[in-house]
């Protein structure tokens, strides 16, 4: 027997944009929980990640997307955008992000592919915490509102969480009348493996520099749960052997201050003792890979 009231309302809300601009933030920020991984590097986020924010008689899935890239370089960077495209075709909300700061027109070819998204559209303009020239936001309001005349527009901080209450309040009146598409005890549609790799990418973003990072690929193979103690065990692949001799270090120096800042957030994330052990491999050119590219769930079937 399905219990749900009638007035109970559900919907998809993805959210869109360019790299690093904020969209990972955004979403932890109206879920009131730390749920995609942030770092200051562009190109973060690689996979479409649900997020589900719920009440009593609301629930919001939240779509975070991998930021689109205009001139993709690798296969991988195409099938990110494949994975942004693939939101154009659902949802009941889209939140396009941009930022305060980011000269207009800056779009081009996204733009369009943006006017031609079927969901009604916000246009959310974050950083405002950055501006110091409030004429810069009204002008840049007016020229979203020009270019998408149906569009709603908000100003954001996603970061100080300026004005991102407002902005679930909006999200909330116009998802439709639907009962749960999920279980409410449910945070997303990723399982804890899943975050426990990213926790550890994210790390690797941290402590990396140049193209290191964006040539790793973080595999969980062995997830073990006891009591008090959760047990990892995880390969990261690279592209070249140098690549893995930097991430190792000077007799290991860099993978044990990789170890170390990943257990932190990993002790943190799932609220026990954490015991990781990390393996490093070489796998040559495999973000242009269609067979790697499959087995680490970029390229489905």
């Amino acid at each position: 027997m399905n219990n749900t009231p009638s007035n109970h309302k559900a919907g998809y809300v993805n959210i869109i944009g360019l790299p690093n601009a904020g969209k990972s933030t955004l979403m932890n920020a109206l879920l009131g929980e730390n749920l995609s991984i942030v770092t200051r590097k562009a190109q973060t986020t690689r996979h479409r990640i649900l997020g589900m924010y719920n009440d009593d008689d609301h629930q919001i899935i939240f779509s975070d997307t991998p930021g689109w890239i205009l001139e993709p370089a690798y296969a991988l960077q195409q099938d990110m955008n494949n994975a942004v495209l693939q939101t154009f075709e659902d949802g009941d909300l889209t939140l396009m992000l941009t930022e305060v700061n980011r000269s207009l027109p800056w779009e081009g070819s996204f733009l369009e592919k943006v006017q031609s998204v079927k969901t009604p559209i916000v246009i959310v303009v974050n950083k405002t915490d950055l501006v110091k020239d409030e004429a810069l936001l009204f002008e840049q309001v007016k020229i979203w509102k020009e270019r998408i005349p149906t569009c709603e527009v908000f100003p954001v901080s996603a970061l100080n969480q300026h004005n991102t209450a407002e902005l679930r309040e909006f999200i909330l009146s116009k998802i439709p009348h639907h009962p749960p598409y999920f279980n409410k005890e449910h945070l997303s549609d990723q399982n804890e493996r899943f975050f426990a790799s990213e926790i550890i990418r994210e790390q690797i973003l941290e402590l990396f520099h140049e193209e290191i990072p964006y040539a790793c690929q973080v595999e969980i193979i062995a997830f073990k749960e006891e009591e008090k103690l959760l047990r990892i065990s995880t390969e990261i692949f690279v592209e070249r052997d140098s690549q893995k001799r930097i991430i190792i270090g000077k007799r290991g120096s860099s993978l044990k201050k990789l170890g170390i800042a990943s257990r932190k957030k990993l002790e943190s994330f799932f609220g026990k003792q954490v015991y990781v052990e990390t393996h490093i491999k070489v796998r040559a050119n495999w973000r242009n890979s269609e067979h790697w590219l499959r087995q680490f769930g970029y390229r489905k079937s």
